[in-house]
């Protein structure tokens, strides 16, 4: 099967302050999207900036990136509802209103760095509702091994469609480490037919999502999960990252998925 490449290109963390690259505005976004296209992303995980750079579940603000985005080229575009931890779990579960194709669905509160992401289990199941409504697919967003098991109830519950889309989270502080064990760990206990793919955050990211490459996963790059290429060398902008991990995936002789093999593997529904 073709692996899909997902570009993340800003995140809710870093700044310009951390790397002048990272892109914040709707223009500079779509930009950085269409240039990930072009070296063969398929889709676009997508966090928004206020003006001051500030994480931002503003409506207006992600129409247009989605807006400028679908004028350059044919990506699909998959919204977080992460949003940055500031923002009320209300405001970020409006963002699905805008029916991207895909939109994050966080199943539990943890700890993330210093501070508390919050995803009430109220909120979830009524975001998971809402999101079936509106045929939006959810990307399951899997930060520890309990997390699965909550989104398998919602599974159970009746809240998701088949097949279920699992992004593992390795490496932030506050859920599972960043090793291979944990990542393989997680791949073993996936329901059958789910499609996954493994985002690591920081130095081990190279490192296994080539592991998750070779174990059958998809691919995730960009400034949202390392803002280095390398050891002491800051990657100029996403499509670095995005192109190594083409590189990745063409080493392993596996198929670079287009938009359109990507919505038939994720089975989006039509528009």
């Amino acid at each position: 099967m073709s692996v899909i490449i997902t570009v993340a290109p800003t995140g809710p963390i870093a700044s310009t302050a951390d790397n002048p690259s990272l892109p914040t505005q709707p223009l500079e976004i779509a930009e950085a999207v269409h240039a990930a296209y072009l070296e063969g992303a398929s889709v676009a995980h997508l966090h928004f900036r206020d003006a001051n750079e500030k994480p931002t579940a503003d409506l207006g603000i992600a129409q247009r990136t989605m807006d400028l985005i679908a004028e350059r080229c044919p990506i699909l575009i998959q919204v977080s509802t992460g949003v940055g931890l500031a923002v009320e779990f209300e405001e970020r579960e409006k963002l699905v209103e805008l029916r991207p194709r895909m939109a994050t669905l966080n199943p539990c509160t943890m700890s993330f760095g210093e501070g508390e992401f919050r995803n009430p289990p109220i909120g979830v199941r009524r975001l998971a509702a809402r999101m079936r409504e509106l045929d939006v697919k959810p990307e399951l967003e899997v930060y520890d091994t309990g997390h699965l098991d909550a989104c398998i109830r919602l599974w159970e519950e009746g809240l998701l469609a088949e097949p279920l889309q699992f992004s593992l989270v390795l490496g932030v502080r506050g859920g599972m480490a960043a090793t291979a064990d944990n990542l393989i760990t997680m791949v073993k206990r996936l329901p059958p037919d789910a499609i996954w793919q493994v985002i690591a955050i920081g130095k081990s990211s190279l490192e296994l999502t080539a592991i998750g490459l070779a174990l059958g996963g998809n691919a995730r790059a960009g400034l949202e999960d390392t803002l280095y290429l390398r050891k002491g060398e800051l990657a100029q902008g996403n499509t670095p990252l995005v192109t190594r991990a083409v590189q990745l995936a063409r080493d392993l002789d596996l198929p670079i998925a287009s938009p359109e093999q990507a919505e038939q593997i994720l089975s989006l529904p039509s528009r």
